[in-house]
């Protein structure tokens, strides 16, 4: 069995409800929910002038390879409505991996990397991440997910959501 974090996500239409058609999604074709964190905002990353995003990180057990992982995650994202227009831009739902049990990938076919080349740099996912798994050890940096978020040079505000909200 492999552990796999994704990170989830969407700024467009009704947010939540994307994320929890995603988290079924994924559940459904790619394996178990072993946990979800809280829910997150912030500001959009990258491209700003759009609405704050949602995120939040899953923990998932499953039988399939990363690239399997990777592919599936690409069908939900399709089948929920995602168009990909612009890098960085809005959009309804996102699914990315950010880890594969410890392993590194690079992969060019398909466009896989895992651990996610720029996860230590984005507060909106060291902080559900940190809820998760704050010992987790980055395969590649070799620091734990807390000293990660401790060190970020992001400075977008992340607020974490009650439970109702």
């Amino acid at each position: 069995m492999n552990k796999a974090y994704l990170l989830i996500g969407g700024n467009l239409g009704a947010v939540k409800t994307n994320l929890q058609r995603a988290r079924s999604e994924i559940s459904r074709r790619i394996g178990r929910v072993l946990a979800a964190s809280s829910l997150y905002q912030t500001a959009a990353w990258g491209l700003e002038d759009q609405p704050d995003f949602l995120n939040q990180v899953l923990i998932i057990q499953s039988e399939r390879s990363a690239a399997d992982m990777l592919t599936i995650m690409l069908q939900i994202e399709q089948d929920l409505g995602r168009v990909r227009k612009i890098k960085n831009g809005p959009r309804l739902i996102d699914i990315d991996l950010l880890f594969y049990n410890d392993q590194i990938i690079n992969s060019t076919a398909p466009d896989l990397k895992v651990p996610h080349p720029l996860l230590h740099t984005r507060n909106f996912t060291l902080y559900p991440l940190a809820e998760l798994s704050p010992e987790l050890v980055h395969p590649v940096l070799k620091k734990t997910i807390d000293a990660l978020l401790k060190e970020c040079p992001d400075s977008l505000q992340v607020t974490r959501l009650a439970q109702d909200e």
